[in-house]
């Protein structure tokens, strides 16, 4: 390994260190956080940095699936199946539908949209810090066509998002299962897993088709060292649960992300 191979590595571990302790302790996987670190600070390309992103993002969610099956067990994930199909109806040909895009999009376009996208993931945090859900409420509709569709719908939106930043869409998943389907937040969480593992193996199955996908043999020492620091930033994230109010916490990251956002646009021209 050469010496700016190795620096990289190392910048790669801390970063990945350092993300996955905020996403830890907002409980989500980090990548939209990821996603502006590696245009801004490793300088990829963007095609390259999602398609990155998606990978370590696929790791980090495997992870926390295994990890998760022991505080919620299959058993009670298997009695909310129905929402996990429900919402993989639309997510997986969203995730399909946005990557194949990608792909072709001019690279103006897409560094507009990803603009857009992490904006609005920023706002969304945003909105939870500060109008966040608590355990669970009565459904917006009943079980029936209408809740189906509605599902079918958001899912294929959360695919979208999914694929053409290279997150795993818990922020989005985990609120619209407790306010569309009324489950309760911890449940959400390891539903929205459920969910997310299948719509980001459909999206990266896609991008394999692309040139860009060759940044993973490329960057393979940087990946592996993001990757282990992804998981140590993780536990180490979990065990400081508590130390800052979730209100401030979410407020402050949502502020970070919407910076991030503009800067990455920025980078890219």
């Amino acid at each position: 390994m050469t010496t700016s191979t190795a620096a990289r590595s190392g910048k790669g571990f801390a970063a990945g260190t350092l993300i996955g302790i905020l996403g830890g302790l907002v409980g989500l996987g980090g990548a939209e956080f990821r996603l502006p670190v590696l245009i801004g600070m490793f300088k990829l390309p963007t095609l390259e940095a999602i398609i990155f992103n998606k990978a370590m993002s696929l790791v980090v969610v495997m992870a926390a699936l295994v990890f998760r099956v022991k505080t919620i067990p299959v058993d009670v994930l298997a009695t909310h199946l129905d929402v996990v199909l429900n919402l993989l109806a639309g997510s997986l040909i969203g995730a399909w539908w946005a990557a194949g895009h990608a792909m072709t999009m001019s690279r103006v376009w897409l560094n507009r949209v990803i603009l857009l996208l992490l904006a609005g993931l920023s706002i969304v945090m945003l909105s939870e810090a500060w109008f966040g859900m608590q355990h669970g409420a009565a459904p917006l509709f009943e079980a029936g066509m209408v809740r189906m569709v509605v599902g079918v719908a958001a899912g294929f939106g959360i695919g979208v998002v999914a694929a053409l930043l290279g997150v795993a869409g818990g922020e989005l998943l985990i609120p619209t299962i407790v306010l569309l389907f009324g489950q309760d937040i911890k449940v959400a969480g390891s539903l929205s897993l459920m969910v997310s593992l299948p719509t980001m193996i459909v999206g990266f199955l896609r991008y394999t088709g692309a040139d860009a996908f060759a940044v993973l043999r490329r960057e393979k020492p940087m990946f592996l060292s993001m990757a282990g620091g992804s998981v140590v930033g993780a536990a180490l994230g979990g065990l400081m649960l508590g130390l800052v109010p979730t209100q401030i916490l979410m407020t402050l990251l949502g502020v970070i992300l919407l910076i991030s956002a503009i800067k990455t646009y920025q980078h890219s021209h």
